[in-house]
């Protein structure tokens, strides 16, 4: 064994070492923007707010956590609680977490969170996500994605709360056709797998569906990193199998994704060596290699080809309005006027089109919202409906459990270790005082002695 692998910790051994840890205000989900609270605020009009007498309170054994903050309770269950009937503790539970999971920046979320960490110690975000997954299970998402970010106040980084969020952010975006709705779902999805896989960098399944949201959003080669990943970690031969597949298939377009960037870097001529041997290939009904092949082209003075491929693009994607001002731009510089007139034309033609779908969409996703943000929605159908399987979180969580423990103890032992040494050198010190006393009083009887055989002779 090597002196590097001597000194790493038992959890680094296991690939648990965190390369990046972000600031608690983009990690932690009171704290961090919330793109999607819009869509679950509709819930928080199904409670009012009422706080309980000092009697009740004492009764509950929260102790006084509870005293002068609002809990929230349906309008049921204000009749029951004023004619006597009583609420019990668990209804309450159970709505403070849909208050939390529909609003985490809620003036009296962390005051929830210390009353339920209170009157459960510290299982309850365990609880509200498996509630959460049952709900997943039965196609209700709303319910699902509430109870996960609920969970998330309790615990932050807490392993099955970040993936199943993720996870039901991705089911919600899939089965929509609002694009408002779809972006922001989308961009939480995708930012919820990245901070899975900085807390938790040997968890297989996050990379799994990291790669995945990359690949959605035409990022190959981070697609390719984030499955790599997978790969190293992952332990189903059926799913290495199928992501050692989509690696393959994306060797290409991670080099064409590479000259694209050359070329939006300046390296005009790098840019030119990469992409034009795929313009006899699979690829060459690909509108991105034609377009950003003729901005090298362009930027290297040579127009007749930049002209050509610019042409490329416009037969593939007709209505691709950056393509024309470039050519616009060339024809200024050449002089021809007849086809700066023909495409400046085009282009005010595109952006007056493209104005009026803009507005509808804007219309239509408006109307979308509002229902959204009003209506609560069906459950999926059976068949949009993913499992949430947890096990192998669970197999991570206890590898992660037991090695913070041998650490906790190698800590422990070593502390024992340093008293005891500061002990042994306290011990050594004060006998060696001991001694030097001993000698400097035996020098002084000695000296004494002397003195007084002289004075005798």
């Amino acid at each position: 064994m090597t002196k590097e692998k001597e000194k790493l910790t038992l959890l680094q051994s296991m690939g648990v070492t965190r390369t990046v840890v972000r600031p608690r205000e983009e990690s932690d989900i009171q704290l961090r923007e919330d793109r999607i609270g819009r869509y679950f605020r509709k819930y928080l009009n199904k409670f009012v707010f009422v706080e309980f007498s000092d009697d009740f309170i004492e009764r509950s054994k929260s102790g006084d956590v509870m005293k002068g903050v609002p809990v929230p309770l349906r309008r049921k269950e204000v009749k029951d609680f004023a004619g006597g009937d009583g609420v019990s503790m668990l209804v309450i539970a159970e709505n403070m977490a849909w208050v939390m999971g529909c609003d985490p920046h809620f003036k009296y979320t962390k005051n929830y969170v210390e009353i339920l960490d209170k009157l459960y110690h510290g299982k309850i975000a365990e609880t509200l996500m498996k509630e959460g997954r049952d709900a997943a299970e039965r196609g209700d998402m709303d319910n699902a994605c509430i109870h996960f970010r609920a969970s998330l106040c309790m615990r932050y980084d807490y392993l099955h709360s970040m993936y199943s969020y993720a996870r039901a952010c991705r089911v919600m975006y899939e089965n929509s056709r609002n694009e408002e709705y779809i972006g922001r779902f989308k961009a939480e999805a995708l930012d919820w797998f990245e901070l899975l896989t900085e807390t938790h960098p040997r968890f297989a399944m996050g990379f799994y569906y990291l790669g995945y949201s990359y690949l959605n959003i035409g990022l190959y080669s981070k697609a390719v990193l984030a499955w790599e990943s997978f790969l190293k970690f992952a332990h189903n031969r059926k799913d290495k199998k199928e992501i050692r597949h989509r690696i393959e298939q994306l060797q290409d377009p991670v080099t064409i994704e590479q000259g694209c960037l050359d070329v939006t870097a300046g390296r005009y001529e790098d840019g030119i060596s990469v992409l034009e041997p795929y313009l006899q290939s699979r690829f060459k009904d690909w509108w991105p290699l034609h377009y950003y092949l003729g901005l090298a082209y362009e930027e290297t003075g040579r127009l007749p080809d930049a002209v050509a491929e610019f042409k490329k693009v416009l037969m593939i994607n007709g209505s691709h309005i950056e393509t024309m001002r470039e050519l616009v731009k060339i024809y200024e510089e050449t002089g021809d006027k007849t086809n700066l007139k023909k495409y400046a034309g085009k282009i005010e033609l595109i952006e007056a089109s493209q104005e009026q779908e803009q507005e509808a969409l804007r219309e239509e996703t408006e109307r979308e919202n509002r229902r959204l943000e009003t209506e609560e929605p069906e459950p999926l159908p059976p068949e949009k409906i993913e499992s949430f399987d947890m096990s192998e979180a669970d197999e991570l969580e206890k590898a992660e459990e037991a090695g913070r423990a041998e650490e906790a103890g190698k800590a422990e032992k070593a502390g024992k270790a340093e008293k005891t040494s500061k002990a042994e050198k306290a011990g050594g010190s004060g006998k060696e005082n001991k001694e030097e006393k001993e000698e400097v009083a035996e020098k002084k009887g000695l000296v004494k002695r002397l003195g007084s055989k002289r004075e005798s002779k």
